[in-house]
């Protein structure tokens, strides 16, 4: 990570997000919806499920909305069917893309990611052209000033898969992308008194690229147009752009 402060990416990044809260309740309903439909209501039972309905409590979704999105998935409600469908390609300079997205009419919304690159720069590739760049896996992000020493401790203990401190001083404890594992490192680090900053199952880039002046900002209005599309919930890339 030497050249640049994760720290400060990741909450210049957080706070792009936050600016679009509106958006983030919508991709956490659709979230909760195909994971409660993929492997049923019970949280108990259903590590996925249980991560999403976390995710929408630190947003502070309201409870209702929590319910009724899982009630549309087991079919208990009327809802809209929703397919996973992930799209690749390059962006400025080349550097690797991955678009996840959750959609009803995969017509629609491969024609709007395209539109997306295309008109910004980028390209849309095919399946597999940019996927061996990233890791699946799960990430859990420490802010500055946490014990390196008893968070590698707890975190290993709980079957982490990697800790890796930056040079910011923030840590980044990698596990592997199944649910479980991933909670059970999370909930270690949380007993152990760690609040993390970000957790979440992820495409991590193996290497990174940055990207400055035009380039950076030409970047990212691509991946701000990606993630507005409504059908889009994540956006990965191997760029790193300045705050």
């Amino acid at each position: 990570m030497a050249g640049h402060s994760k720290w400060a990416n990741i909450q210049h990044r957080k706070g792009r997000q936050d600016a679009k809260r509106g958006k983030i309740f919508t991709k956490l309903i659709k979230e909760i919806t195909v994971a409660a439909k993929m492997g049923g209501g019970d949280t108990g039972m259903n590590p996925r499920l249980r991560l999403a309905i976390d995710k929408a409590k630190a947003e502070s979704m309201p409870k209702d909305n929590i319910e009724n999105a899982v009630k549309r998935g087991t079919g208990q409600l009327e809802g809209v069917n929703y397919e996973e469908v992930r799209y690749e390609g390059y962006g400025i300079g080349g550097v690797a893309v991955m678009v996840d997205c959750l959609t009803d009419n995969k017509t629609r919304t491969v024609a709007d990611v395209r539109h997306a690159f295309n008109k910004h720069g980028g390209n849309m590739g095919t399946d597999g052209c940019v996927a061996f760049q990233f890791q699946h896996c799960g990430q859990i992000i420490l802010e500055p000033g946490a014990s390196e020493e008893a968070v590698m401790e707890a975190a290993l203990d709980a079957g982490a898969e990697d800790v890796i401190p930056s040079e910011d001083g923030s840590i980044e404890v990698l596990t592997s992308p199944d649910p479980k594992a991933f909670e059970a490192v999370k909930e270690a680090l949380e007993k152990a008194g760690f609040n993390p900053a970000v957790a979440g199952i992820i495409m991590r880039p193996e290497t990174e690229t940055e990207l400055t002046g035009d380039d950076a900002l030409k970047m990212q209005k691509i991946l701000d147009v990606l993630d507005a599309l409504d059908d889009v919930q994540e956006v990965y890339t191997n760029a790193v752009l300045p705050e």
